[in-house]
């Protein structure tokens, strides 16, 4: 990536992590050789990219503003047309979060942005309403292309700009997998004003229609990364050089994440044209804030032992909600089934279950018709669910900050 208005890495850039990435492997290949001494070795490695990670994000910091207390400006002195303000206070929103207070007059200058900040602060606004602003001033479509890691997180963002957007005839489509390929790709052809997409469904799309569509995203104006820091990870790598070659060279692109990781500051260290950076520190370092216990257990019993702490909590606590994460879809749905086997009441979202069946339970369980929810990761991304009293991770994370954004949404 040479620049965050080129592409999001560069030829040099991704040799370099593949390189590193080979040595990592042939690291660990020469240690399961060579016993004890290159065990030490192999670990002292790892503690030397930890630390130039950790060096990595602590510049990109440093080049940056950062907040640590809770904005009380008005959406008003934001530079936001009045119609916005209308809107948002008819949803009785007046106050800005310090996400969208510092980054949405960057975005609003026409500027690259970075924006770090707790799920829940209000990122999808802080892009959302300077998009609507500029859509309101010159209407045509495809404007903004939104792209997030999940299904449910692409809908519940559409239904966001639907919600500010109808003034303006706002048109948005999602873009995602278990829905028909054909009527999608016929969406994408209406050319509506916003598309919010997963990255694997849309590449499908722009390969297998190439000749169609090859055209429609070239005038996009905003590219929207949303969870960029798992967009960034590696896994979608292949599908967002498919989407990339069908983007133009000039354009705005938005990052937003609930978390730093190196792969977001080396994408700010190698850009071209600097995006700006903001971290609201307040609201990203809040664990310590929760009340936070494990279970020693056999894991032979461990589901009994599940069981018991479900029950006995919810039994304390009426009206309580409850969510579960569990790492495989194989064993999120064998919970569920076990859970209603049992008697109780429960939600399942994971990847392997129909659209509208996850959209069901999500709607089900914020609605609190349904107040145990059975999840994998999906749920653990974005997503807007309130009044959460209870989160069990049936298995500890492998990344720490999956843990993260497991847990620290429910502090709002």
């Amino acid at each position: 990536m040479t620049s965050l208005n080129d592409e999001l890495l560069s030829d040099d850039e991704e040799a370099e992590i593949a390189e590193d990435q080979e040595n990592s492997q042939e690291n660990e290949e020469e240690s399961s050789k060579s016993g004890g001494s290159e065990d030490s070795s192999s670990e002292d490695e790892e503690d030397e990219q930890n630390e130039g990670d950790e060096l990595e994000i602590e510049c990109l910091r440093q080049t940056g503003e950062s907040s640590m207390s809770a904005s009380k400006k008005p959406f008003s002195e934001l530079g936001l047309h009045s119609w916005l303000i209308q809107q948002l206070s008819s949803l009785h929103m007046k106050n800005a979060t310090p996400v969208q207070e510092f980054c949405i007059p960057k975005i609003l200058e026409g500027c690259d942005v970075l924006g770090c900040a707790k799920t829940g602060t209000g990122k999808t606004l802080a892009f959302a309403l300077p998009i609507l602003q500029q859509l309101a001033i010159d209407p045509y479509g495809i404007y903004a292309l939104i792209l997030t890691p999940t299904r449910e997180l692409a809908f519940q963002i559409a239904d966001q700009f639907n919600a500010l957007g109808k003034t303006i005839s706002l048109k948005c489509t999602v873009i995602v997998g278990g829905r028909s390929i054909i009527e999608q790709t016929r969406d994408v052809s209406a050319r509506p004003h916003v598309i919010v997409a997963t990255p694997g469904r849309l590449a499908d799309i722009l390969d297998n229609n190439s000749e169609h569509v090859e055209n429609i995203l070239k005038k996009i104006k905003v590219l929207v990364l949303d969870e960029a820091d798992r967009m960034l990870d590696g896994q979608y790598n292949d599908s967002l050089k498919t989407i990339f070659r069908f983007l133009p060279a000039k354009r705005q692109t938005l990052l937003f994440s609930a978390t730093i990781t190196s792969a977001i500051a080396k994408l700010h260290k190698v850009s071209v044209r600097k995006p700006y950076f903001f971290e609201d520190v307040s609201e990203v370092a809040t664990v310590d804030k929760l009340d936070q216990k494990y279970i020693l257990c056999p894991q032979a019993v461990k589901d009994a032992y599940l069981v018991y702490v479900v029950k006995n909590f919810m039994e304390r606590n009426e009206k309580s909600s409850v969510i579960v994460f569990s790492q495989t879809c194989h064993e999120c749905q064998a919970l569920a089934y076990m859970f209603e086997a049992l008697g109780f009441h429960v939600g399942s979202l994971h990847s392997q279950i129909p659209q509208r069946q996850r959209l069901t339970s999500l709607s089900a369980f914020r609605s609190k018709s349904v107040r145990i929810l059975i999840c994998t990761d999906v749920a653990s991304r974005g997503l807007d669910i309130p009044h959460v009293d209870l989160v069990v991770n049936h298995n500890i994370p492998q990344c720490p900050k999956t843990y993260v954004h497991r847990v620290v949404r429910f502090l709002i």
